[in-house]
């Protein structure tokens, strides 16, 4: 058993009971716990871990999350009101802001929903995993004590975006928290959702994310993840989603900090006229690992995907991408694009690009592609002989170059916002000039 997987089973063991059988859950997180200790962590020879090398991180133990850490007011001062805050991985109701929330929202941490008594609101626990390649979401399963729920009844609308912020804090030791959310959309429902993952200071915390999303018939979602944690920080995040008939998923996953994160998202269209539009970029320098693994499924008639993603490694960075979509047999008329374009900054950095597509229906239009190149040197004479130094020249280049995936949210605001947190990235030192 590894030093990571003991910690984990340490966090296990300390754990209340009162805690652990919450809900009637005990059974389901013993199960998890003893499936991911028994396999272990994947090894290299694992195809979908065969780029991202956890032997390193097998070697580090963590201890549980420690009560909320404070934390600089400043660093929140930018993010709006209504807002649920996670510091260290729990819930910080001083920064948090939750009042006048629309009717027909609920927004609340899953640690409440745990200390209640319905068992439905938080059914989502219940899942198991069952693939050895997929550890952390079983130590998620076994663990999860605390996340964000996030319910909208059928036919609201929502037009002021709902904010989650996750806050990495320094603290005495290195640790480690699991979290579980579910959003929740039914019927003709609308929202808009910005996820914050941020960096209070150095630290060297391991964050454990499983989200689940539940689009009803009807439903749409814009999704903004922005991921600018410490670069000693270590990340796994997973989305699961579900589209209902006529549903639209709009989401944009900006990579930009930890040291080590890996995004796994997993959307079934299960229903006609299901669309998913979702675009992301990846920014790995320095030494940053950065692995994006999509698993698109086209379950039913008409459905259609696009998904626009953009990296750049300069310096030691690594940058690992891949792209996988399925439509099965009865999803005719399904639609499918997949673009993986990315820039090697420097002879040191590292991408790898994986795209698959694997179709058993008739009738449908697909297509996938990756390129791996450079930055134009025609273009970049251009902007020198205009007056240009040649860093600002490289930035502005690379910011019309990660433009595309932003668009794919359909928001002019929100799109701006992200461009401008790219353009902040991009100008302060975090790209060899």
């Amino acid at each position: 058993m590894s030093v990571l997987v003991e910690s984990f089973r340490r966090e296990f063991d300390a754990l209340p009971a009162t805690l652990v059988d919450a809900q009637g859950l005990g059974e389901n997180r013993r199960a998890a716990l003893a499936a991911a200790t028994a396999d272990g962590l994947p090894a290299a020879r694992v195809e979908a871990w065969k780029y991202t090398s956890l032997r390193a991180l097998a070697n580090r133990a963590f201890e549980p999350a420690a009560d909320a850490a404070r934390i600089d007011d400043a660093l929140l001062a930018a993010i709006p009101a209504p807002r649920l805050v996670f510091v260290n991985g729990r819930f910080d109701a001083g920064l948090s802001q939750l009042d006048n929330l629309p009717d027909g929202v609920e927004l609340r941490p899953l640690s409440q929903a745990l200390a209640g008594n319905d068992p439905r609101a938080v059914s989502v626990l219940a899942r198991r995993y069952e693939r050895a390649d997929e550890p952390f979401a079983r130590f998620n399963a076994a663990l999860a004590i605390e996340g964000m729920l996030l319910r909208l009844q059928a036919g609201v609308s929502v037009t002021t975006p709902l904010h989650v912020v996750f806050v990495g804090a320094p603290g005495a030791a290195d640790q480690a928290a699991h979290l579980r959310h579910l959003v929740e959309l039914r019927k003709g429902a609308s929202l808009t959702l910005v996820e914050h993952h941020l960096g209070g200071g150095a630290h060297r915390h391991l964050a454990n994310h499983l989200t689940h999303v539940h689009l009803a018939g009807g439903a749409s979602l814009r999704h903004a993840r922005l991921q600018q944690e410490d670069a000693g920080a270590t990340l796994f995040a997973r989305t699961d989603a579900v589209l209902a008939s006529d549903t639209a998923y709009r989401r944009v996953d900006l990579e930009l900090g930890a040291g080590l994160s890996r995004h796994e998202l997993n959307v079934d269209l299960q229903g006609e006229g299901a669309a998913l539009h979702a675009g992301g970029v990846l920014l790995a320098d320095g030494r940053r690992h950065l692995d994006t693994r999509l698993g698109i499924r086209h379950q039913a008639r008409d459905t259609r995907c696009e998904l626009p993603w953009r990296g750049l490694a300069d310096e030691r960075g690594r940058a690992v991408f891949h792209g996988g979509i399925e439509i099965r047999a009865g999803a005719d008329g399904s639609e499918a694009e997949l673009s993986n374009k990315n820039l090697l900054l420097s002879e040191s950095a590292e991408i790898d690009s994986q795209p698959v597509l694997v179709i058993h229906a008739d009738e449908v239009k697909a297509a996938h592609g990756a390129t791996v190149g450079r930055l134009d040197e025609t273009a970049l004479f251009y902007l020198r002989s205009r007056g240009l130094p040649a860093a600002q020249a490289r930035v502005l280049l690379m910011q019309a170059f990660l433009r595309e995936p932003l668009r794919v949210l359909g928001d002019a605001g929100l799109a701006t916002l992200l461009g401008d947190t790219v353009a902040a990235r991009l100008g302060t030192g975090g790209t060899t000039p």
